[in-house]
């Protein structure tokens, strides 16, 4: 992906152009009009990547179609069509994989995945309150499921991924721990606690509520990641535009979890996303942007995604609730999270020494 390296700017601005702003993303289509066909694949890659192919590629079929584009509107058909045949393969193995976990005393809810709708996410992502022996038992004995090698930090997590015959994606199951370091127990309860049916293409799954998706989205991109995805930014304005979050039960929970500054910062960054492409921002509390900590100006494309900076912002964030843990009496938690620092450290060594941090993060 080389060549795209001068031009990711130019994508990631067309992609959040074309899932904010359909209406008015002609600038992004023609950008996409003028594509070879080699830069065209690399555009759908980014997509793929942000989580966003069908959201993006629609308002690119609809405007050939209106300006009478066929080739360009084949185009985005076949795409579309292409991804669209893998998500109702990727849901209708994965009604069937969740469906044996509940059955075999797995209460389980399936995280992020399915908050990309439309679209769907390269990992179908899990939750379950049981232990992982559960877990492993129902994964091998009923889908002859492989257990992937687990990296320091899916040690840390309880976090466990398995390749699934027949499965292109990766399935990825947390059991009874989210956060980088499986610090969170109480906060990940909640997920099964408050989840809610959410029926796609006639399959019913049960997911976060509105409070707990934001939650984990905040876990990954300001307290593990450091970067937004596109869909990010679309999901979550999509949830605060149709006004289904609960703020107060949001903040209770956060705060709780030593982690509100991030959920406020994260929430504060969208909003300003949105509002350099439509034009205005979210409508967020005032309790949300007097918490926030960063604002989405700092955050800026960089090597494919949108990035957050860690000095200052995630070392303060990290801190922050390192502090909260440990004074609000949980130990355990507290000292989970002071084994990230060297964590992080030895992934970076690991990435500079071998191109990546697979094996340790």
């Amino acid at each position: 992906m080389a060549s795209l390296l001068p031009r990711e700017n130019d994508f990631v601005n067309a992609l959040l152009s074309l899932t904010l702003d359909p209406k008015h993303a002609q600038d992004a289509c023609r950008l996409v009009a003028g594509l070879t066909e080699e830069e065209r694949a690399e555009f759908v890659a980014l997509a793929d990547a942000h989580h966003v192919v069908i959201r993006a590629l629609e308002p690119v079929r609809n405007c050939a179609a209106g300006e009478q584009n066929a080739e360009l509107e084949r185009w985005a058909s076949a795409a579309i069509g292409k991804e669209r045949r893998r998500i109702e393969n990727a849901l209708t193995r994965l009604h069937a994989i969740v469906g044996e976990l509940e059955a075999g005393g797995c209460p389980t809810v399936v995280m992020k995945s399915l908050e990309h709708w439309p679209d769907l996410g390269n990992d179908l992502d899990l939750y379950t309150t049981a232990g992982e022996r559960k877990v492993i038992r129902g994964m091998v004995s009923k889908f002859s499921a492989h257990i992937e090698a687990r990296s320091w930090g899916d040690r840390l997590a309880n976090k466990w991924n398995f390749a699934v015959p027949g499965l292109p994606e990766a399935v990825e199951v947390h059991a009874q721990r989210l956060g980088q370091t499986g610090e969170h127990t109480s906060l990940a309860q909640r997920f099964v606690s408050r989840r809610q049916p959410k029926t796609l293409l006639g399959l019913t799954f049960q997911a976060p509520a509105p409070e707990e998706a934001l939650i984990v989205a905040t876990l990954q991109r300001m307290y593990r990641h450091f970067y937004f995805r596109v869909c990010d930014i679309a999901n979550t304005s999509q949830d605060v535009d149709a006004g289904r979050i609960d703020y107060t039960e949001l903040r209770q929970a956060a705060e709780q979890a030593g982690i509100w500054a991030g959920v406020a910062s994260y929430l504060k960054i969208v909003s300003d996303k949105v509002q350099q492409y439509r034009g205005t921002p979210l409508a967020l509390p005032q309790e949300v942007l007097h918490a926030a900590r960063v604002n989405g100006d700092e955050v800026n494309v960089r090597a494919r995604f949108l990035r957050v900076p860690i000095m200052p912002h995630g070392a303060q964030l990290y801190t922050t609730q390192l502090t909260k843990t440990a004074a609000r009496g949980d130990m355990e938690g507290a000292f989970r999270l002071t084994l990230l620092p060297p964590l992080a450290t030895a992934a970076a060594v690991a990435y500079k020494l071998t191109g990546s941090d697979k094996g340790v993060w």
